[in-house]
């Protein structure tokens, strides 16, 4: 069988460990040539392609129900869940996700693109059977990554306290996330997967003694008692916790042999409660670059599958902010031994692993856990150190309580810097950084600031680190402008203030963050239909520059806001409010995101789709001008 006649996982029934070799060559294949053409995440899916393939023929599909966590390592479900034909769009717009999707696929039980997930929402479905009388199969995929999240230790715990309810948990242990796992649970894993094999019992131990002359039956107590026994010396005493837990721990088991894989998951599947069956993997099997370089592979921009290279893009681009952000934080830390850097597990990707790097000791990783990195921030706040929480905006969601809690209640002086925020591209709704304006503003004590360019993303970092309160910078994902940078010698903003970049007397443009360079755009597009406008690079979203924002919202009459972000709540709803609590009755039109969700494509797409581009923003005022001004829009 062809992995391109594959449509519904049930045609893995029956099929030799031969033919699911052959299966798992295809799958690797057309993951690599797919990665390599578009981009995408390489080094996940990869590594579980037997796990998947092992899994499946020993579920019903039709039934079955499996949870996956994070999502981006489920590419070979997608290729044997009748998405094949359409793989080559993975991540573009209206193609596959990226991630799993309930909308895209009846296979796809639960979305994701967060961790720690799976265990939760897989308990959830077990339970909802069990009270519903029916009766099926739940499976839970974990990586180990995913296992630092304490989201994950609580689905365990609770799972644990239900020895009547079934449920599978497969822990697919590379000993990596993105980067290498940190922390005692990793750790113990490690420990784990380095001692002999521990399989459940066999029932034939118990066979063998009712054979024996004058026992038969009369020690079936008994026989339970040795099984157990047996299990705890043979369980090394760090793989006991999971036993502790209430599971029936399963493993370690090699995670690319087919044979011993789907042996193992028949025998769980027979077993009743909770069981975890430890899988160890290699991430990026298959592919040797991306097995010797774990991290760079995780995930990959379009590249050369002979050689690993990155496909050159045809004109060289200025730094990312991130980088930035990276280097610049790096160097304030060489001078100020209380500035801290702190991730959760995502050092690469928001630029830390420079400040890892050159000052390993100001550097933390706490793995996938955003909450507990906010309160340890919090806590290295009370002690006098400057702590900078480094966490994608969408990810810092998952943190709200410890940053109203811990930070803002006793306004402690936290810097939180939100990579990755507004718009993101082919990772899709669930990492798209829309909510940190409006679900920060609201918080007493806080401080929004965003940069309109890397430049004075440098001065705001200066500005966070030295505010004596909780302060936020939100950054966007990819390369600035080119601003000039400075080596040395940033001097902190004020607190709360704009800048008048532009004049006119038509039009007042408010840009926040990433939507300055292109309110300047909107303003030249406007000034060639004679319509001149102010434009104000308004740095803060709270507080607002009211003394620049309400006299020149009064004098010119007419105010447009451009953020990228969500519109309730947002930068723009900050200036409706002020300027209706200073009775301010000028007409108000704000450009952003709307109430909906941003589906995967490229940035520029999904700004495209959404009016957001310089000349359609423009194109909308132009037509505002076309109607009698009234009272306040929002």
């Amino acid at each position: 069988m062809h992995l391109s006649e594959l449509t519904h996982p049930n045609q893995l029934h029956g099929l030799s460990v031969y033919q699911l070799q052959q299966i798992a060559r295809q799958i690797r294949e057309k993951h690599l040539q797919t990665v390599a053409a578009s981009g995408g995440h390489l080094g996940p899916g990869l590594g579980v392609v037997e796990l998947t393939l092992a899994l499946y023929q020993t579920l019903d599909l039709d039934r079955d129900k499996v949870t996956w966590d994070v999502g981006h390592q489920a590419y070979p479900h997608k290729l044997i869940t009748g998405r094949y034909a359409r793989f080559h769009t993975l991540r573009q717009k209206d193609g596959i996700a990226g991630y799993l999707k309930r909308g895209e696929s009846k296979f796809d039980h639960f979305g994701a693109g967060h961790a720690s997930t799976s265990i939760s929402s897989a308990l959830g479905m077990a339970l909802a059977r069990d009270m519903q009388g029916e009766n099926y199969k739940v499976v839970a995929v974990i990586g180990d990554g995913a296992l630092t999240g304490g989201m994950a230790l609580e689905a365990i715990n609770h799972a644990g306290h239900l020895p009547k309810t079934n449920l599978l948990v497969v822990l697919n242990d590379n000993e990596m996330s993105i980067s290498p796992n940190v922390g005692a649970i990793p750790r113990y894993l490690n420990k784990m997967r380095l001692s002999p094999p521990v399989q459940c019992i066999s029932e034939n131990l118990e066979e063998q003694f009712k054979h024996l002359p004058f026992v038969g039956e009369s020690l079936a107590p008994e026989i339970g008692r040795m099984k157990e026994g047996m299990k705890r010396l043979a369980v090394p005493k760090v793989g006991a916790v999971f036993e502790e837990l209430g599971f029936t721990y399963v493993g370690p088991i090699d995670g690319h042999n087919l044979e011993e894989l789907i042996a193992t998951f028949q025998q769980a599947h027979k077993h009743p409660g909770p069981v975890l069956v430890h899988v160890a993997t290699t991430k990026g099997k298959g592919y040797e670059i991306a097995e010797k370089d774990q991290v760079g592979y995780h995930a990959q921009v379009p590249f050369n599958l002979a050689t690993g290279k990155a496909i050159p893009s045809s004109k060289p681009k200025p730094p990312s902010y991130s980088k930035v952000f990276g280097e610049t934080l790096t160097k304030i830390a060489e001078n100020n031994p209380k500035v801290i850097g702190i991730t959760a597990a995502m050092a690469t990707g928001t630029g830390l692993d420079i400040l890892q790097k050159r000052l390993p000791d100001q550097y933390i990783d706490v793995g996938i856990a955003e909450q507990h990195a906010v309160t340890l921030a919090a806590g290295l706040a009370c002690e006098g150190m400057r702590p900078v929480a480094t966490i994608y905006s969408t990810f810092l969601q998952r943190a709200f309580d410890q940053i109203v809690h811990d930070v803002c209640i006793q306004n402690l002086p936290v810097f939180f810097c939100m990579d990755r925020a507004g718009i993101v591209g082919s990772d899709g709704p669930t990492h798209q950084g829309m909510y940190d304006i409006a679900y920060l503003r609201c918080i007493p004590n806080m401080v929004l600031m965003a940069p309109k360019d890397e430049a004075e993303l440098q001065r705001m970092i200066v500005t966070g680190i030295e505010h004596t309160g909780p302060i936020a910078m939100r950054y966007p994902r990819g390369n600035g402008y080119g601003a000039p940078l400075m080596e040395e010698g940033w001097e902190p903003l004020p607190i709360g203030k704009g800048e008048i970049l532009r004049h006119g007397d038509d039009v007042l443009l408010v840009g926040y963050g990433s939507m300055v360079y292109p309110s300047m755009q909107v303003a030249e597009i406007l000034s060639e239909h004679g319509i001149e406008a102010t434009v104000v690079n308004a740095r803060f979203a709270k507080p607002l520059d009211t003394e620049l924002i309400l006299p020149l919202a009064q004098k010119i009459g007419r105010v447009v806001t451009l953020e990228e972000g969500c519109l309730m709540g947002g930068f723009g709803s900050a200036i409706a409010e002020s300027l209706l609590d200073a009775d301010i009755t000028v007409p108000l039109t704000r450009l952003g995101v709307p109430d909906l969700l941003v589906e995967h494509a490229t940035p520029d797409e999904s700004k495209a789709d959404l009016g957001l581009t310089p000349p359609q923003m423009a194109d909308r005022i132009l037509k505002l001008f076309s109607r009698q001004p009234s009272a306040v829009r929002v």
